[in-house]
């Protein structure tokens, strides 16, 4: 366990070098907050409440849904790993005495845990900025249970990207699914929209698959809504890791043999 902190840890000092990349990452978040603001201020400029949200419950909503939203940076891993096996370089990592699966997971953890304190520092300034009647749950049991929502939810991106990252062994280029899954991923998570916003039949059915639970459950705890879904949504999101942990192991040992550690 101590390898895998020494690893997080590396990778949180790394961030200090890349400022401009952190510098992004909260304009990324402000700017999208921002347009929130723009769109749906013209639309409750005609009405108080739209699909049970008043206009300051809604930008609570993007400003909660941003934030965790940036926490997950298994994307750029997903990258790295194809890029990585695509040039040559994913030998350094078979050699390395700690499981891949493991050293990229904590690699990931120690770039959110730095991107942490700037993405809410841009939280709480867009809180002030815009005057917002800040609608978070003071309910102890919905914050628990949304945090342990996030963890799994994070832990389900890093291995939906690292899945496709390690499809490199089998083709030649994985951007396509990669671009595929980060538009589709956007709106199903309820980052785009909340999801409330849905017909019901649809919401239904999206309640099946993890992305559901990703972003847009734990926001609407956080702000108090959906508490009959808790249990629910941390059995699903349990199965789901636990499904996608067994199809990574058995990808990566009918894949790996392609690989001859000098590109493809």
């Amino acid at each position: 366990m101590k390898k895998y902190f020494e690893t997080a840890k590396v990778l949180f000092k790394a961030q200090l070098v890349y400022r401009f990349d952190t510098i992004t990452s909260i304009i990324f978040t402000i700017s999208k907050v921002f347009l929130a603001y723009v769109l749906w201020g013209a639309i409750f400029g005609k009405q108080s409440v739209v699909s049970g949200f008043t206009f300051n419950s809604m930008l609570s909503y993007y400003i909660i849904s941003s934030f965790i939203n940036q926490l997950d940076q298994s994307s750029s891993t997903g990258w790295q790993i194809s890029n990585e096996i695509r040039n040559g370089g994913f030998s350094k990592y078979i050699i390395k005495p700690m499981n891949i699966f493991g050293y990229f997971t904590a690699q990931t953890a120690g770039v959110s845990a730095f991107l942490l304190f700037f993405n809410l520092t841009a939280a709480v300034i867009w809180i002030f900025i815009f005057r917002v009647d800040f609608a978070i749950t003071s309910n102890g049991w919905y914050i628990q249970s949304a945090s342990v929502l996030i963890l799994l939810g994070l832990l389900f991106m890093m291995q939906l990207n690292y899945f496709i990252g390690i499809l490199a062994f089998k083709f030649l280029d994985t951007g396509i699914f990669m671009m595929i899954k980060d538009n589709i991923v956007q709106f199903i998570i309820g980052s785009l929209i909340p999801l409330a916003l849905l017909p019901s039949g649809i919401i239904k059915t999206m309640t099946f698959f993890p992305f559901y639970y990703v972003s847009y459950l734990p926001t609407m705890l956080l702000l108090g809504r959906n508490g009959n879904e808790i249990f629910s949504g941390i059995v699903i999101l349990l199965f789901w890791n636990a499904a996608f942990g067994l199809l990574i192991s058995i990808t990566y040992k009918r894949l790996k043999s392609r690989y001859d550690g000098v590109g493809i």
